[in-house]
């Protein structure tokens, strides 16, 4: 077999090959083999019926047939071996010359990953915000875990920002009723913005029995982005009382015997909070720099798939009908136009960075080891809330794991950039970000610092740090 390579581009080339016939024979005999065990031939058992013979009943063009699509694939990934191609997505096949008993040519065009050209990393220099913990801070963390423990009583009095209420909801658009805009029984907390533009303010000065109605867009459903008058009844109000910051709160929230104990470990998992938040934004302002100063081709077959698959996302709530698309994005204060506009760009942006990363991973050898790739599957597998064996088994069913490899791969890659990258904060101060890059990619497991998390509550808590700087997770 003969192949040569033109460049068409810097993302896409032409490979053309030519196969000798007689490199086909093992594609032949498999054909006749297959075709043995399909057509029953008088006089000879399943399978023992002679090629020429099958030949002969089922025509040459058909056996043709079956040995060039067997064949092609095979033979388009000898061709691209053997030019060290590194191919993105699907080719472009086409037979061009197909001479019986004597050659098999075709072409093959295809997306290629491009020739990327890094700087050097130490005179990369991004600058954070300092690290402030602010009263406000500590106190904000305290009333979070007093709302924690505090306790719902009902009140007989108008409705107040804060407070907790039960509400049936129902909707009309064009005076019809919108069955799946309606509910009963509902328990919300008024003021936190959860529900729908609009209920907050027609909730407050209510009382128990009362109704108010105001009219909002509805996004989602047979009438995304048509406004519906919604109306709600209020059944029960109930305020939340806070435990008193004091010392037996403190006993009782925490393993610590004062309040003075409690505040000052918030204090210090606000830090590592905005530690990780620190990191990250080094993390993303180093990558921002390296795609300013890096040439990077973008394949177009690659950034049109991109923008497919997002917008293949954003239309599927809406049953992928375009014009409640549409009705949603205007309720929102935004066009189809618009949104076309910024997936374009969002596409390219994610294209653009995972070629930057792997060719970054490439030029470092970046290796990712099992116990990274566990890491971040149990991370994730925690994220979506099944068992990491249920999320292997899930990612192996949609082709996903060499995905995940990937994203580990580039994290890690990026995180070494980080490292060799100069970080100052607002202050003038260096970085040190030794602790949380030098811990891997989406570790979720707690060291003997201790980490934090935020609970549904905004509480900080627990021991566990995601080490989100080092992870240089994309979303694309």
């Amino acid at each position: 077999m003969k192949s040569t390579v033109e460049q068409l581009s810097p993302t896409r080339v032409r490979i053309n090959v030519e196969v000798p016939f007689e490199e086909l024979k093992p594609d032949f005999d498999a054909a006749y083999k297959t075709l043995a065990q399909q057509i029953r031939l008088p006089g000879f058992r399943p399978g023992k019926a002679p090629a020429r013979l099958l030949e002969a009943r089922v025509g040459r063009g058909a056996v043709l047939e079956q040995v060039i699509n067997a064949a092609l694939p095979n033979k388009y990934s000898e061709a691209v071996t053997n030019a060290d191609l590194r191919p993105l997505g699907q080719p472009e096949i086409e037979v061009t010359k197909l001479e019986d008993g004597t050659e098999l040519s075709f072409t093959a065009e295809v997306d290629v990953r491009p020739d990327i050209t890094i700087p050097a990393f130490g005179e990369l220099a991004v600058t954070v915000d300092s690290i402030v913990i602010t009263e406000d801070d500590v106190a904000e963390q305290l009333h979070s875990l007093r709302a924690r423990f505090g306790t719902l009583s009902g009140v007989e009095r108008p409705v107040q920002d804060g407070d907790f209420v039960t509400i049936d909801l129902s909707a009309t658009v064009d005076g019809e009723d919108v069955p799946d805009a309606s509910t009963a029984g509902m328990s919300y907390e008024v003021g936190s913005g959860q529900l729908i533009d609009g209920i907050d303010e027609t909730l407050i000065g209510l009382s128990a029995g009362g109704t108010g109605e105001f009219t909002t867009a509805l996004l989602a459903g047979d009438h995304a982005g048509r406004d519906a008058v919604v109306s709600a009844v209020i059944g029960t109000v109930k305020e939340r009382e806070l435990p008193e910051a004091d010392d037996e709160f403190a006993q009782m929230a925490s393993e610590f015997d004062t309040l003075e104990e409690l505040t000052a470990d918030l204090r210090e998992r606000i830090g590592r909070v905005k530690k990780v938040e620190q990191a990250t934004a080094a993390r993303d302002k180093v990558l921002e720099a390296l795609l300013e100063t890096t040439e990077i081709p973008v394949p177009e077959a690659v950034v049109k798939a991109e923008v497919e698959s997002r917008l293949h996302d954003a239309v599927h709530p809406f049953d992928h009908d375009e014009d409640k698309f549409a009705a949603a994005l205007a309720a929102q204060g935004s066009s189809r136009e618009e949104f076309d506009t910024s997936n374009q760009e969002e596409a390219e942006k994610s294209v653009k960075t995972q070629l930057l990363l792997d060719a970054l991973a490439e030029a470092e050898n970046t290796t990712v080891d099992n116990e990274e790739l566990t890491e971040r599957i149990v991370y994730q597998a925690q994220r979506f809330g099944v068992s990491p064996e249920e999320y292997v088994q899930q990612a192996q069913q949609a082709n996903q794991l060499s995905a995940i490899f990937a994203d580990v791969r580039r994290g890690k890659a990026l995180a070494g950039v980080v490292a060799q990258a100069v970080v100052t904060d607002t202050d003038g101060s260096v970085v040190d970000l030794d602790e949380l890059l030098g811990r891997g990619p989406a570790t979720a497991e707690a060291d003997d610092e201790g980490g934090v998390t935020v609970d549904e509550n905004g509480v900080i808590e627990g021991e566990t740090l995601e080490a989100e700087a080092a992870a240089g997770e994309q979303n694309s």
